[in-house]
């Protein structure tokens, strides 16, 4: 394959397929005849990232920007992956992908997403409404929204975004867990017991999110179930986290009234503050 957009078309239903070994192998195949091409660039370094990569993949979106591209898409996928690592590129990257393609959702629910954790969050949820306004179905536009809400201190208006994310994507356990949180926020303890862990199941490798479930179902009155959960999350702990379950398991112990003063003032909080700030 010589032709770049029937390598792109190529790498794109390789990605679909999840085969990202092959996905890297004919985009670098496709970079030896055309070495500065953004877009073979940027898919490049998304499968890169994709197989655990994450040093090449950096260097790849650098590259790519580089080039000066103009592909919204692709100034959008770049500075989104470059937010991860605090560079600096990721802000006029995302800018200029949401002003020169309005009509894009990606472009500037990205953007939105960037602006609120960068502490711009009026900013970031008029971007984010604007994607929600054009793309009523993608499930991360709500999330983002929800997050960019619960950054600015509304916690009612971000549980229900999140909430409309997880309508929209009902498996989907990081949405889950963080409706859960807001909903302990606003007090509504049986709601976030079950959404934490229906939460905490879509994620089994996820040991925070066990230890919230198990917590809130303490804190209900689901001691069985409280207990599965602290079982589950000693299976994958590390030794960091072995503390924290001996003191989880201490207040589960102690009755409902020491399970959810433990969540409320010091495991919630923390969770919260850590999936709020972590970059779609």
């Amino acid at each position: 394959m010589n032709d770049v957009e029937e390598i792109l078309e190529f790498a794109r239903q390789k990605a679909d397929d999840g085969d990202f070994e092959e996905m890297a192998r004919v985009l670098e195949e496709g970079l030896e005849n055309t070495p500065n091409d953004a877009a073979l660039l940027c898919f490049l370094a998304v499968a890169r990232s994709e197989l655990g990569d994450e040093g090449a993949a950096y260097a790849l979106f650098k590259q790519c920007l580089a080039q000066d591209p103009q592909d919204p898409y692709v100034l959008a996928t770049a500075g989104g992956a470059l937010a991860h690592f605090d560079d600096p590129d990721a802000e006029p990257a995302l800018r200029l992908a949401a002003v020169s393609a309005p009509d894009l959702p990606l472009a500037r629910w990205m953007y939105g997403a960037y602006l609120s954790r960068e502490g711009f969050t009026e900013e970031g949820v008029k971007e984010l409404q604007a994607a929600a306004a054009l793309d009523e179905e993608d499930p991360v536009i709500p999330l983002e929204l929800g997050v960019a809400y619960a950054l600015a201190g509304d916690v009612e208006k971000a549980r229900f975004a999140v909430a409309r994310a997880v309508e929209l994507s009902p498996h989907d356990g990081w949405s889950l867990v963080l409706l859960g949180l807001l909903e302990l926020e606003g007090d509504e303890l049986e709601e976030a017991a079950s959404d934490l862990s229906s939460g905490a199941d879509q994620r089994p490798e996820d040991v925070q999110a066990q230890i919230l479930a198990a917590l809130a179902l303490g804190a209900a009155g689901w001691d069985q179930r409280a207990y599965e959960m602290v079982e589950r999350a000693r299976f994958r702990a590390e030794a960091m986290d072995k503390e924290t379950l001996i003191a989880v398991e201490n207040r589960l112990d102690e009755g409902p009234e020491a399970a959810l003063d433990y969540l409320k003032t010091t495991v919630a909080p923390v969770a919260l503050h850590d999936r709020l700030m972590a970059r779609p």
